[in-house]
């Protein structure tokens, strides 16, 4: 069976037919089942009664044209032969019984097909189609193209010449008919022709494998002998190149690079028949691009690639390698930014080339420096008091470096060298803020680490000591920038003596007494510790303490006090202290004498050291206890009529003394004999109030004056002394 297609018109046609019959129903029907260009086939059902039918066929507007058919009662379909072509019969159907009498009627309009057309020619041109030439048939509306071979049938409807069959195989012979159509029906086939459809094109696959050739392939084709393959550029510029091969391949060269070409191609059969042509549009692939140019950003690690366009280039991608690390970028533009570059590397750019054909060449490495990393392995030092080094490892592609001090007073400075290291003056107890940066043609460094460098503080001013005891010295100074405790020193006397604090003041003490130190105060901090070279003082303790060995017995209220000392300097004084008072001897030897002690007092002897240092601590205190050598009893008596007489009781025997009396009329003296204990004043002026004391006499010294005084009155009888009255002793001493 075959393949219809396009038949829309023809059974639109077989519908107009059926609705002609269907309404002729008078209850005997007549039905149409097929139509030819000189017949017209009907049927019917059977009718009650009837014994036979006729059909009678009048040709309308055809005079004299009309053709009549009976058939029996078990008959019940039959043909019109002979029929005019493409001509409207009208068609009485009759029921008859055996008697001739007619039972039932029903009269149709139907149209024989048009005449059977004749083809002239058919042929290929398309590898799937046959086109069909003929002369037209009157009264056809329509046409059925019918193709066919071994294994199928296609057929097509057209409405006029020429017809093509679709669908067709490629290189394959054909039997092909044709039918008229109009609303009746078709015609008979037409006598056949043969054709034969062309070979089908060749499926191409192409390619660019450089800029300036294009590679053709394909499979090879049925029934093909060979194939012919031009190709020219789409613009239409240059001329066409073309290629016959018995092969299935080729490469055209010498092509201009990026540029869209047109390539045809078709097979041709043995007797040189041309098959279907396949077309494809191919564009070389780019050629490299030119004048790449790089840029560094020095605020940034990327670089900006920049080159000339690449004719039908439609991206490019640009490459940086520094041999272990690749960075790209692609782009439709004419330059591209490469990020994330490392510092201190050396990469090469190359940029590529890329359409839908493939890929460019890459273009020549250009060489890209990238600015240095930020020095490592940074030290500050000072080398000395006042001067600070800064030093660093080197680092690639360093041409130079500089490196920026900033002071917490806000005063900057800087250094410029092509050397790992840098001398900076610098001034105690500040904080130095300090980065180092490396240079190259490409720019500066990132900010490394920056380091905050503190110096030791500086040596305290005003430095002040003075000793406050044999074995202390009290030291004092200004406070100085940077200081957060500081030390004191004291180097003498073999030792060292260290005293720490924040205050600007501080005692040394366990000192030795007597002894030269050198004091040094040094300011230290967390940070930086302390500038070691700081001045000293020089400062002298106190003399040491003397030591009494021994207190002797020179005379009567004399007494001589030794001691044992190793000041070098020194003036000694021996305080002997009781209740009688105070007494003192200097000396700047070993040994001083007391003289003028109170007998029969107790004392406590110490001695001092003093000299241009200060005042030792007093030795440890002797005591001390004066010999039973004033008088006793001492009491005065009238003698005669002006005198006198003193009277006492001896504490010893070999005690000399002396009486003194003293009174607002005159002072006297009277010595008695040796081993007397009385003497006599044999002219006193009466009247007169006398402080009366009786002193020992030694031979050494002055005259002792320490014994008790006693207070008497000398009264007057007439003009001589009168009564002696005792008032008694007097407060007042005399101390030596």
């Amino acid at each position: 069976m075959c393949t219809a297609k396009n038949k829309s018109i023809f059974i639109g046609l077989l519908f107009n037919c059926l609705d002609v019959i269907f309404s002729a129903n008078t209850g005997f029907s007549v039905s149409i089942y097929d139509v030819t260009s000189r017949s017209i086939c009907l049927r019917w059902p059977k009718f009650s009664g009837a014994s036979s039918y006729r059909v009678t066929a009048t040709a309308a507007n055809t005079v004299g044209h009309s053709l009549l058919a009976h058939f029996s009662d078990v008959t019940f379909k039959g043909s019109l032969m002979s029929l005019i072509p493409d001509t409207n019969y009208a068609i009485l159907a009759e029921a008859i019984d055996k008697n001739g009498i007619i039972l039932a009627e029903t009269q149709i309009m139907q149209s024989t097909a048009p005449d059977i057309p004749v083809i002239d020619q058919a042929y290929s041109k398309i590898s799937n189609s046959i086109t069909v030439e003929w002369r037209p048939v009157r009264g056809a509306t329509g046409y059925l193209l019918t193709a066919q071979d071994r294994d199928s049938c296609i057929e097509t409807v057209v409405t006029k010449s020429p017809g093509t069959v679709m669908g067709l195989k490629p290189a394959t012979l054909y039997r092909i008919t044709i039918r008229s159509i109009n609303s009746g029906g078709k015609s008979q086939p037409s006598p056949f022709r043969k054709a034969k459809t062309v070979l089908a094109a060749p499926v191409l696959s192409v390619s660019s494998p450089s800029c300036d050739s294009i590679a053709v392939s394909w499979k090879a084709v049925f029934m093909a002998a060979g194939f012919s393959v031009s190709l020219m550029r789409s613009d239409g510029l240059g001329r066409m190149l073309k290629e016959n091969t018995t092969n299935t391949s080729l490469i055209f060269t010498n092509l201009d690079p990026g540029t869209l070409y047109i390539i045809k191609a078709y097979a041709w059969n043995v007797d040189g028949i041309p098959g279907d042509d396949f077309t494809y549009n191919q564009r070389t692939s780019p050629n490299a691009p030119a004048d790449v140019q790089v840029a560094f950003n020095r605020g940034a690690l990327r670089a900006i690639v920049s080159w000339m366009p690449a004719e039908g280039a439609l991206i490019y991608s640009v490459t940086a390698s520094n041999g272990l690390l690749k960075l790209k970028c692609n782009t439709s533009s004419a330059s591209c930014v490469v990020s994330s570059l490392q510092c201190g590397s050396e990469y090469y750019v190359s940029v590529t080339a890329y359409n839908d054909a493939g890929s460019s060449k890459p273009t020549d490495a250009v060489s890209l420096k990238t600015i240095p990393c930020a020095p490592v392995n940074i030290s500050i030092e000072e080398d000395e008091p006042g001067h600070l080094l800064v030093s660093w490892s080197s680092v690639n592609f360093g041409h130079y470096y500089m490196v920026f001090v900033k002071s917490d007073d806000g005063l900057e400075v800087h250094c410029n060298t092509s050397h790992t290291q840098c001398h900076f003056q610098s001034d105690c107890g500040f904080t130095y803020v300090i980065s180092v940066f490396a240079y190259n043609k490409a720019g500066q460094s990132p900010l490394g680490d920056v380091f905050n460098y503190t110096t030791a503080p500086c040596c305290p001013s005003d430095l002040r000591a003075a000793a406050v005891s044999s074995h202390a010295v009290q030291v004092t100074w200004a406070a100085v920038r940077g200081a957060e405790v500081y030390q004191t020193r004291a180097a003498g006397g073999g030792g060292l003596e260290l005293c720490n604090g924040t205050a600007t003041a501080c005692t040394l003490s366990a000192l030795r007494c007597d002894t030269r130190y050198n004091v040094t105060v040094y300011a230290f901090s967390e940070a930086r510790g302390s500038n070691m070279s700081c001045a000293s003082k020089p400062v002298a303790t106190a003399p040491c303490s003397p030591e009494i060995k021994n207190i002797s017995k020179e005379a009567l209220s004399v007494i001589s006090v030794h001691w044992q000392s190793n000041n070098e300097e020194a003036t000694y004084i021996v305080t002997a202290r009781g209740e009688a008072g105070l007494w003192h001897c200097t000396s700047s030897g070993s040994s001083c004498t007391l003289i003028n002690l109170p007998c029969g007092s107790t004392f406590s002897v110490s001695a001092i050291a003093r000299s241009p240092a200060g005042q030792s601590l007093p030795s440890y205190s002797v005591p001390l206890e004066t010999g039973a050598c004033c008088p006793s009893g001492v009491k005065l008596y009238r003698l005669g009529n002006n005198g006198i007489r003193v009277y006492w009781r001896a504490s010893d025997e070999k005690i000399n003394y002396s009486t003194d009396l003293h009174g607002s009329k005159g002072n006297f003296t009277c010595s008695p004999s040796s081993g007397l204990s009385h003497c006599d004043i044999t002219e006193i002026p009466c009247g007169d109030v006398y402080m009366v004391v009786v002193s020992p006499v030694t031979d050494k010294g002055p005259k002792l004056t320490f014994c008790p005084k006693k207070i008497y009155s000398v009264t007057c009888s007439g003009s001589s002394v009168g009564m002696v009255i005792y008032r008694g002793k007097s407060n007042a001493e005399q101390r030596i």
